[in-house]
């Protein structure tokens, strides 16, 4: 049996820490600020990324650096046979495109997944994926089955306080980021693979989370119909505001009738960050992998 190695990147949320627990890796995301790159947990902390973005225009973020990516590649393969390398969907950033196009140098011996997911969802198919291994299925398995349940096996809702910065990086137009400001609605938007669709808006932070538990009840009753609770990993993330996301996800947990333990909650990436802002909130499901 091939030995293989999981490598994704940290928009998945996985920190080192948590990456070194779970025996997999991550490639970092470079953000850049002014012309300058930093990345996550490295050259730039959370607290200071949320002090420089709201008075920063000039902020992005771009896909893996290839030369970096085929050196981690290249190091990985002196200890595995193959890595299955996941990154973030290939409908909101070039890295799975760019992945495939450099892993026809390696013969096969890295697989890339394009499995539509993105974050916490992306996360919990890292968790698939090591389970699929643990229990002997190869890394060409692997791919067909992650990528076969992708989008159709989860699902994110998520609360933004403002859509400036959606609209600075050109995700929807400035008519409806002003609409927002003006009236002061909580926009919740959909996530569904390459999309980020309205879902809908509401008047303060405490309807917007009364919206989100509508929406997952109803992705319960329909794409997640007949799927045991236990068959979920559900997700709480949210940008900054840690005692928000508490609170919510305890209530989510009462709506559900299970322990908060069952719940993840999880800071999304700063990857993410640059896009949504301060304040986000977000509710995600994933069906566990059998």
């Amino acid at each position: 049996m091939k030995k293989i190695l999981i490598i994704t990147d940290d928009n998945s949320g996985i920190t080192h820490k948590e990456a070194k627990a779970l025996g997999i890796k991550i490639v970092r995301m470079p953000i850049i600020i002014n012309g300058e790159t930093y990345y996550e947990e490295e050259t730039i902390t959370t607290e200071k990324f949320y002090d420089v973005l709201p008075n920063t225009e000039d902020i992005k973020t771009s896909a893996p650096i290839m030369g970096d990516l085929m050196t981690l590649w290249q190091e990985s393969l002196k200890t595995y046979d193959q890595v299955l390398f996941m990154p973030m969907s290939s409908g909101l950033t070039s890295s799975v495109n760019n992945a495939e196009l450099l892993a026809k140098e390696f013969d096969g011996k890295i697989i890339v997944v394009d499995n539509h997911r993105i974050s916490v969802t992306l996360k919990s198919a890292v968790y698939d994926a090591i389970h699929l291994i643990e229990l002997g299925k190869s890394a060409e398995e692997i791919k067909i089955i992650l990528e076969d349940k992708g989008i159709n096996e989860s699902f994110i809702l998520i609360m933004v306080s403002t859509l400036k910065y959606l609209k600075r990086g050109g995700r929807i137009t400035a008519a409806t980021a002003l609409i927002g400001q003006t009236i002061h609605l909580k926009p919740i938007l959909r996530i569904n693979g390459g999309k980020l669709d309205a879902y809908a808006s509401t008047l303060g932070c405490k309807r917007g989370a009364i919206c989100m538990i509508e929406g997952m009840d109803k992705a319960l009753a329909t794409q997640f119909k007949d799927v045991d609770y236990e068959k979920i990993r559900f997700s709480i993330a949210y940008t900054q505001d840690l005692d928000a996301a508490k609170r919510f996800r305890e209530a989510i947990a009462l709506h559900l009738g299970i322990k908060e333990e069952k719940i993840w909650l999880d800071p999304l990436s700063l990857s993410i960050g640059v896009h949504i802002g301060p304040g986000s909130l977000a509710i995600a499901l994933s069906k566990i992998v059998d």
